[in-house]
């Protein structure tokens, strides 16, 4: 019998961590090769982390919540035979040792000072508190849940006095639990707060909005399409689309046209490679596609968008946001975009501000349709438009370009007919 460490796998391109966000077994139960062993949520979606080995479960290192750094150790598993080629064996000691509690016990008593340890559950931004107060956040107790360290641990911690030396353990969490078993116990006040953790989808969409508005300087175009003839065309089509069991929005033909608009300013469907310095123009257009879910933002893409007809899209973009209502999305679903479209229209918004989906240079935030009294031909009629904002990184995009990326998006828009003459 050998002791199998289960690590967390890379489960995506560039992810280094991912919240625990449910465990499909429990310690001593037994697993085959290939069965879920957890739910992770990444920066992505929530993917399944399948045991790569048969066995049993003889102790599980993390908790339904936790953040897990991708190769750290999430389970232990007996496993009769031979491990898989390249992979390490726990050491026996562990498994002929005291029992979990009883060694808490024995490092209380011979090391009375809090150990130092290589994964810490805790914030960003308790861990850049630590950092201004400069405290070493790997002795800090955490009073949270699933041992996470709070703000209010570290600042108990550095008000103690113990910023350079080692605290002890039982000191620390002594402290801490009068302040728990008080929320714990405490009636709930009328009026009173609500407090929710910071997890999954909600914690991601956070860090990544946080990200943008950091490295990209944001800059805002503003303007009003009159959408009378799509409109036309829109009525014209559906009952078209409906015979092959299409639903037929207005999001395919923006599509076309900020297609179209991006082959014309290239510079829009960029990134710009930050460690290299270098900008990267992309001749391939992969649309994301920003979509509410109860569970928080999600942006499924459209791959190749401008290789699909106006139908292709229609149906691409209800199955890809009934896929992110449902949890459902793969992450190669969700990565790789050029160019994002969030799309507010249905929810009653006019104008708003979208944040950049870094490392993109640009997003087009579409606002409700709204008819108006607008000046047409020399009079005042009443007409239907769209209210649009274009958000641009102002480090590769100029105002003057994003003018006309706008014009040209605008004239194909309340030209139809031109847009369609212009398809690929």
């Amino acid at each position: 019998m050998a002791i199998f460490e289960f690590k967390l796998p890379d489960v995506g391109e560039g992810i280094h961590e991912g919240e625990i966000v449910k465990l499909h077994v429990q310690e001593g139960e037994p697993i085959q090769e290939f069965d879920v062993f957890a739910e992770v949520q990444t920066d992505k979606a929530v993917v399944e982390v399948s045991s790569p080995v048969t066995g049993t479960v003889k102790e599980i290192k993390v908790s339904e919540g936790d953040i897990a750094l991708v190769h750290s150790t999430i389970a232990l598993i007996d496993v009769a035979g031979e491990l898989p080629d390249g992979e390490g064996q726990a050491k026996e000691s562990k498994e002929e040792g005291p029992a979990p509690e009883e060694s808490k016990e024995k490092k209380k008593e011979s090391a009375p000072a809090a150990p130092k340890r290589e994964n810490v559950a805790a914030m960003p931004s308790v861990r850049k508190l630590a950092r201004e107060l400069g405290v070493d956040i790997t002795r800090v107790a955490g009073s949270g849940k699933n041992g996470r360290i709070l703000a209010e641990d570290v600042k108990r911690f550095a008000e103690a006095g113990q910023q350079s030396g080692q605290p002890e353990a039982e000191e620390v969490k002594t402290a801490a639990k009068p302040e728990v078993k008080a929320q714990e116990t405490a009636a709930e006040p009328a009026g009173g707060e609500e407090r929710i953790p910071l997890r999954g989808i909600r914690r991601t969409i956070a860090k990544r909005m946080v990200e943008s508005k950091h490295i990209a300087p944001h800059v805002n175009l503003m303007d009003e399409v009159d959408v009378t003839e799509l409109i036309e065309l829109r009525k014209w089509g559906k009952p078209i689309a409906q015979e092959r069991d299409i639903k037929l929005t207005y999001l395919p033909f923006i599509i076309k046209a900020v297609i179209s608009s991006l082959r014309e300013y290239p510079e829009l469907n960029a990134s710009i490679d930050d460690e290299k310095e270098e900008i990267v123009l992309k001749h391939y257009y992969h649309i994301g596609l920003a979509a509410a879910t109860d569970n928080g933002l999600m942006v499924p893409v459209i791959r190749d968008a401008d290789r699909k007809s106006v139908f292709e899209l229609a149906k691409e973009v209800t199955e890809k946001a009934t896929k992110a209502r449902e949890m459902k999305l793969d992450v190669s679903e969700m990565k790789g975009s050029t160019f994002t479209i969030s799309n507010l229209g249905g929810f009653g918004g006019q104008f708003f501000t979208p944040i950049i989906n870094y490392p993109e240079v640009a997003i087009l935030g579409v606002g409700t349709i709204k008819e108006k009294p607008v000046v047409h031909e020399g009079e005042i009629v009443i007409r239907p438009q769209m209210y649009v904002t274009l958000s641009f990184d102002h480090r590769l995009v100029d105002g003057d370009l994003a003018a006309r990326f706008m014009r040209r998006f605008k004239q194909l828009i309340e030209n139809p007919k031109l847009l369609m003459m212009e398809m690929s």
